[in-house]
């Protein structure tokens, strides 16, 4: 027990001890610590106040060269500056002895001007002088010339200006038949060469097909059926169709009438089908109509988008569209409507290539010029206001509308498209075999033409020839000269330009012959 508490004693003496050395030695580790952490203070300091000192050193250098540069920049400046002032002063200096000398030179030029004032006062004072002794010298003739012809000045007056006048009429004629006819030379070169392009390039049939209105029947027999039991198949077909049926003594043939073209071939789709089907009663001739309406209306719309296609005229209104289909069964004088639209459209189209105008539109208002005459039979007016009217509706180019509307004389053609449709218009319905012209009708308008030149003073024979594309004039020559001729044969073309229509354009030639015949005796 004793040696068990000795052994403990020592044991805590032991790390009383080991405690005691590790205080001490802490103590130590500190104190050393704390010496080392001094001397390190210590040097950073001395460090530090000897980079403050060279710093210090290097900024008063710094200082010192840019206080020097500075002063040298502004040396330089100045001198620069004193330069540029010297030579400012130089160039006023220079400016001044020019503004001197253009104010001498102003002052004496003022002097010159004042001397020549006063002389021009003085001639102007001797003119009027002058004028007035003039004045009265020229009265004096004039009563003398007065005395000595007979003639009172009045008189004299009349007697030269109306000589005056016959030479200007003259003169007039002779510079009108000059300017005429180089225009002429100009302007039917380069038209025909456009025209006779154009024509080229179009390859239109000669003559286009008529519209048929008879229709054929393989036997008398069939007249019969036609008509049927108390004439119900006839007007079964006539109501349903709106077109008359003329069933007369013409062999193996129907004839229909209708102002309509398109119920026309409406009536003779069916009829044809009804003939070949042979049961010919009022509900087959029903369902046969109903089938040749819709065969024609999808006719007309191919019609329409084919003439759209050909002639490259796009966006069309689909209305408009099938007006131009109903134009396939619509003729003028014996040419199809819908194939002169195309072609009016080709040429127009090829004229307004050669004279670098818009082709696109030109094709546009050549293509819709005869438009209205789709719907003619329908509606009241002539089919130049219907069709101006039908493209107002369907928002077409005002200068399409404008084509339209003039492409007859009815308005005054503004632009050059509606003066293209115009001639192409008239290409296309004068060319040989294009239209039949009624006997009548033609006999009329040249016996007009006729009389519109011998309604003129010195006209003394006219005769239309050429189916009337040209008026052979026979003058009087002693009552027209080769002057007066011009004007008369330009009042002539005036007046059949506004009071007839007539298809492309009328040759006027005047003949004048002088002869002097006598016999040797």
């Amino acid at each position: 027990m004793y040696k068990i508490e000795t052994l403990e004693l020592v044991l805590i003496a032991v790390a009383a001890i080991f405690a005691l050395l590790n205080i001490m030695s802490f103590r130590f580790g500190i104190s050393y610590r704390k010496k080392i952490a001094e001397a390190k203070l210590g040097s950073a300091e001395a460090e530090a106040n000897s980079i403050l000192e060279n710093a210090k050193k290097s900024a008063k250098s710094q200082a010192r060269e840019i206080a020097l540069e500075a002063k040298e920049e502004n040396q330089k400046l100045r001198t620069a500056f004193e330069a540029e002032m010297k030579d400012r002063r130089r160039e006023i200096s220079a400016q001044e002895k020019r503004i001197n000398q253009k104010e001498e030179n102003l002052d004496k030029k003022s002097e010159t001007l004042e001397k020549k004032d006063q002389s021009l006062n003085t001639k102007l004072k001797e003119y009027e002088d002058k004028v007035e002794e003039v004045e009265e010298l020229r009265k004096k003739q004039l009563t003398e010339l007065e005395k000595i012809s007979g003639l009172s000045r009045e008189e004299a007056k009349s007697l030269l200006i109306r000589d005056l006048e016959q030479e200007a009429r003259h003169e007039a004629a002779v510079m009108v038949k000059e300017i005429e006819q180089e225009a002429k030379e100009n302007a039917e070169r380069k038209a025909k060469d456009i025209v006779a392009s154009s024509i080229q390039k179009v390859a239109a049939d000669h003559v286009a097909e008529a519209t048929v209105s008879v229709v054929a029947l393989p036997a008398d027999e069939m007249k019969g059926r036609i008509i049927g039991r108390e004439g119900r198949n006839i007007r079964a077909l006539e109501t349903l169709t709106g077109v008359d049926l003329i069933i007369d003594d013409t062999p193996e043939a129907v004839i229909l009438s209708s102002f309509d073209p398109v119920r026309r071939e409406i009536a003779r789709i069916a009829l044809e089908k009804l003939i070949v089907d042979g049961r010919i009663h009022p509900a087959r001739i029903e369902e046969l109509v109903d089938k040749a309406r819709k065969e024609v209306e999808t006719t007309i719309k191919q019609e329409g988008e084919s003439a759209s296609f050909e002639t490259g005229v796009h966006g069309l209104h689909p209305e408009i569209i099938k007006l131009l289909g109903r134009l396939r069964y619509r003729t003028s004088y014996g040419q199809n409507v819908l194939k002169h639209s195309i072609e009016v459209a080709h040429l127009a189209g090829v004229m307004a290539g050669e004279l670098g105008v818009d082709i696109a539109l030109a094709k546009r208002a050549g293509l819709l010029h005869d438009i209205g005459k789709a719907m003619d039979h329908e509606i009241e007016g002539s089919h130049v206001t219907i069709g101006a009217d039908i493209a107002r509706k369907y928002k077409e180019n005002e200068d399409v509308i404008h084509a339209i509307m003039a492409h007859h004389g009815d308005v005054e053609a503004n632009t050059i498209v509606a003066q293209l449709v115009q001639a192409a218009d008239a290409i296309s319905a004068a060319r040989p075999g294009a239209r039949r012209e009624n006997i009548e009708t033609y006999i009329k308008r040249l016996q007009r033409l006729e009389e519109i030149a011998n309604e003129f003073d010195g006209v003394e024979k006219s005769y239309a020839i050429q189916a009337g594309r040209e008026v052979r004039i026979m003058v009087k020559p002693d009552v027209l000269d080769d002057q007066s001729m011009i004007l008369v044969a330009k009042d002539i073309v005036k007046k059949i330009e506004s009071e007839l229509e007539y298809p492309g354009q009328i040759k006027i030639s005047l003949i004048r012959e002088t002869r002097a015949v006598d016999f040797a005796k």
